[in-house]
């Protein structure tokens, strides 16, 4: 199980982690930290040497009732991180997270290699043809409605039939626009939950079945801090439990903000594989 990123194959066959780099004032974790290109730069240096294959970078935070930003402010944000990034190192693999179709393609035609889609394409109609243009991967995350309303659209009879249909729909259409890398992330956090997060985590490997890669995007969300009554501070050790439990399920892509605890989860899971 391949994806190609700028001519170059990532095997996936072991799974690779996505550190997270928040250029937003008000993410629930690493909110303002990056916005300073210095910090911003050590922060980089820091996730490529603790050994992620891809930096995962966003400017519009999607945490529950997060405030609207315009297009103009994101792509004021952005752009010129990547275009830092990639200056100072330029082989780093980008991945943008965003559901604006021309987000994306200014971050593309700055030398961004993937797009990471809350909206899966029900964000912006433009988003998939901008895909297939650029043919780069893309991740396809479930979620209702926006980042504003989705804590209120949480009502499933069947939360894992109702998500392998909609990706079903997703891939299907993605597939008539001749999109071809394509990876699946469940949206954990996303109009859903704790115990139906729980659920879908139980019974992850079940998404087998689309024969796509999964990703999946724990890192110190409330999943995790609320059941042990704690913080998203106090939640890395609980973030690695359960990318420990996403890996045995068949997960090949970690999106982290903690990348070195990320990349030993992997190191001792293909050990484990690798011996049984």
């Amino acid at each position: 199980m391949t994806i190609n990123c700028k001519g170059q194959l990532i095997d996936l066959s072991v799974p690779k982690v996505m550190g997270i780099l928040n250029v937003t004032p008000n993410s629930f974790f690493d909110g303002g930290k990056y916005t300073n290109e210095s910090k911003m730069l050590t922060q980089v240096e820091k996730i490529l040497e603790d050994g992620a294959t891809f930096i995962d970078i966003g400017a519009y935070s999607s945490k529950p009732k997060s405030e609207f930003v315009s297009e103009e402010i994101e792509l004021l944000r952005i752009v010129p991180m990547v275009n830092s990034i990639l200056a100072h190192f330029p082989e780093t693999l980008i991945s943008i997270d965003t559901f604006r179709a021309n987000v994306a393609k200014v971050c593309i035609e700055n030398g961004a290699t993937m797009i990471n889609d809350i909206s899966a394409g029900l964000g912006d109609e433009k988003m998939l043809d901008t895909i297939a243009k650029y043919n780069i991967p893309y991740v396809m995350m479930h979620m209702r409605g926006t980042p504003q309303t989705m804590q209120s659209l949480t009502s499933y009879e069947n939360i894992i039939k109702e998500l392998l249909y909609y990706f079903s729909e997703r891939i299907a259409q993605a597939r008539i626009y001749g999109i071809n890398d394509l990876i699946i992330d469940p949206g954990f956090g996303f109009a859903k939950t704790l115990e139906q997060n729980y659920e879908v985590l139980q019974k992850l490997e079940l998404f087998k079945i689309l024969d796509l890669p999964l990703l999946v995007g724990f890192s110190r969300k409330s999943m995790i801090y609320k059941p042990l009554n704690s913080s998203s501070e106090q939640a890395l050790n609980g973030t690695t439990v359960l990318n420990t439990i996403a890996l045995t399920k068949g997960v090949k892509i970690l999106r982290v903000h903690d990348v070195k605890e990320a990349v030993e989860c992997v190191t001792l899971f293909n050990k484990c594989s690798i011996n049984g």
